[in-house]
């Protein structure tokens, strides 16, 4: 007779969060659809295995799947990074922090300092908006994006409305990459991002709103873009991308950063 006890629950419970997390960062990243099918190979993996004992097609599906994981690490070595560096952030675990530590930071360091770059990033994006000057921002969150600032032009320079407006400059020879922000500071400009191959894309949008939302889905990096046909602004962010933003809605979103 099979006994369901306390460790059964707690397995459970852990299985069904380690599974919600997973279909969430898919989700984001646009690969949902693999998330599907790969949770269907394994419930069939099962059940001819374990369930109904079939042995032939269960040797079968025990060989693809030793190989198929090789396989999803090798096309998902960007979302498994991730997931571990999310899984190590410090502010997932602070509450045990408290318990070895009296010293606590502050969520965003220097609260004037984040408000002044703030206020420059919104200032350039009203500027180029008005202008119509096409440009893609992208700010650093918990993730590193060395091997992206490594495509591009390192600059290392302080945030401020000036330097970006000259970055996006249509005669400045880094215009057409992507300008990226880490640590309040300007890390690099002229890099490129992954595309999005998101078929829920709307058309009209180009290539710096794919690649916008292409870092996003890649990692927990927010980018921004200031459309060079409209003048419009968008915000990208968590696999997601709102467009038509005001002056207010972009600070808005920028504050709500955890790292700028």
């Amino acid at each position: 007779m099979l006994q369901f006890g306390l460790k059964d629950a707690l397995d459970i419970i852990l299985v069904a969060l380690f599974l919600f997390y997973l279909y969430k960062l898919m989700k984001e990243s646009g690969t949902i659809n693999i998330f599907f099918g790969v949770l269907a190979f394994i419930v069939v993996w099962v059940l001819t295995s374990e369930v109904l004992e079939m042995r032939l097609i269960g040797t079968i599906l025990d060989k693809v799947m030793s190989i198929g994981l090789i396989i999803l690490v090798i096309l998902f070595q960007d979302q498994i990074k991730r997931f571990l560096v999310e899984l190590g952030n410090h502010n997932r675990w602070r509450f045990l922090s408290r318990m070895f530590s009296h010293h606590h930071g502050a969520k965003k360091g220097n609260q004037a300092d984040a408000r002044k770059s703030i206020l420059a990033i919104v200032y350039a994006c009203m500027s180029m908006s008005k202008s119509k000057t096409g440009a893609l921002i992208v700010i650093q969150q918990s993730l590193p994006l060395d091997q992206y600032e490594n495509t591009g032009d390192s600059i290392d320079g302080l945030i401020n409305t000036r330097l970006i407006e000259n970055v996006f400059f249509k005669n400045s020879p880094l215009h057409d990459g992507a300008l990226i922000i880490a640590h309040d500071r300007v890390k690099a400009a002229g890099c490129i991002l992954p595309v999005s191959h998101d078929t829920k894309i709307p058309r009209y949008m180009g290539l710096r709103h794919r690649s916008a939302l292409g870092i996003s889905q890649a990692t927990d990096a927010a980018a921004i873009v200031v459309s060079e046909e409209t003048g419009n602004i968008s915000f990208a962010h968590k696999g997601k991308i709102d467009t038509r933003l005001s002056s207010t809605e972009l600070e808005k979103r920028l504050s709500s950063l955890e790292y700028l």
